[in-house]
């Protein structure tokens, strides 16, 4: 009995001697990987920067009016596109009381020494017919009586200026507000029995409406200050619209800030690019855009993709392993090399590779399994 017990103690050892066997075996097992290569090639890089900003038009105008007065009509609506002299509203004026009173104050003392002077000049006219009074004195009356008249027709057109905003026969009232250039309305901030305020030396006066020339855009945005260094005036811009899919448009850097801004922890710079506006797009002011600005650019370099480097730990320095031999041996060395300029896909290569060398093409991580329910990701590059 005893030696039947001895032999099952010895089976199960031999059992799991050869189970932990197995699984070390398999645990510790990893299927052969094989590397892909890739030659260095010659091409082009650009290495660009996107400055987010918006679209406005070069000049925008703004129509005040030059009396005070309450909007009495509005002859436009914001969007129309006017010519220089359109009629856009007309104001109805509240004459200043103590203002109207002086007026027609004035009017009246005009009045009376127009009468006086009239009476003078006729009865001196009398005598100067007949001879009893000299020339000299005669022209003296007849020049009063004329200066009475010129002041009373004086008097009556300020009267009404100031009752009425424009004296009788004028061509353009002050209570008729025109645009001043052409283009499209942008903005009315008033309405129809809204009061308004004239434009004078102490007061800039109540916008009536917001002109511009939207053919004539400009793109305004800002840059980083580790990008601002690297511009200059007339670098070509590309801009894309936010409310435009799929359009382009071109345009031109013309100015670039000689202050930044610090805006949360940053300085940024302002820049300004000159727009070419096609006639298929409308574009309306302040639409939000992106332009594309190239900051540096190679033609005919070598390149590698970016995905083949490798940086070494200790020194931060670029490396790449090539093929030493055929590429079927999986044998690879390690390259030292010197990058330059990148656009984020490919990376200048200015030593240490030809077009002839085969790099190492690194594979993926891949998950592997460890243990029943837990997965592990591994680099497939380690050996």
């Amino acid at each position: 009995m005893n030696k039947i017990v001895k032999y099952i103690l010895i089976g199960v050892l031999v059992l799991g001697a050869l189970w932990a066997a197995a699984f070390f075996i398999k645990s510790n097992s990893k299927s052969a990987v094989t590397y892909e290569v890739q030659n260095p090639f010659i091409t082009n890089i650009e290495k660009k920067t996107v400055a987010t900003g918006k679209l406005i038009p070069e000049d925008e105008i703004e129509i005040k009016p030059q009396i005070s007065g309450i909007i009495q009509k509005m002859y436009k609506e914001e969007g129309d596109k006017v010519k220089s002299g359109d009629l856009i509203a007309m104001i109805k004026v509240v004459p200043n009381e103590q203002a109207l009173n002086q007026a027609r104050g004035r009017v009246r003392n005009a009045e009376l020494a127009l009468n006086n002077s009239k009476i003078e000049y006729d009865r001196n006219k009398t005598l100067f017919d007949k001879g009893v009074i000299a020339s000299q004195d005669f022209n003296t009356l007849q020049l009063q009586f004329n200066q009475a008249q010129q002041e009373i027709e004086n008097a009556r057109a300020d009267y009404q200026i100031i009752r009425e905003g424009s004296a009788g026969g004028s061509s353009s009232a002050n209570t008729n507000i025109r645009a001043t250039v052409d283009g499209t309305i942008l903005e009315i901030p008033v309405e129809e029995g809204d009061q308004v305020i004239e434009s004078n030396n102490f007061n800039d006066g109540t916008t009536i409406a917001t002109i511009a020339d939207l053919s004539n855009m400009i793109f305004e945005g800002k840059v980083d200050e580790g990008e601002v260094a690297k511009l200059k005036v007339g670098t070509p811009l590309k801009i894309n619209l936010g409310a435009v899919e799929g359009k382009e448009l071109d345009a031109k850097l013309r100015f670039i800030a000689p202050k930044g801004i610090e805006e949360t922890g940053a300085v940024q710079f302002k820049i300004e690019g000159d727009v070419e506006v096609n006639d298929d797009i409308f574009i309306r002011a302040g639409y939000s855009a992106n332009a594309s600005l190239v900051l540096e650019k190679k033609d005919s370099i070598l390149v590698i993709p970016e995905a083949l480097l490798q940086f070494d730990k200790k020194t931060d320095k670029p490396y790449v392993e090539i093929a030493d031999g055929a590429v079927e041996d999986q044998k690879f060395l390690r390259k030292d090399i010197e990058i330059g300029i990148s656009d984020g896909v490919n990376v200048e290569i200015v030593s240490g590779l030809t077009e002839s060398d085969k790099v190492k093409v690194w594979n993926k991580t891949e998950p592997i399994k460890k243990g029943d329910d837990e997965e592990e990701e591994v680099d497939s590059n380690e050996e």
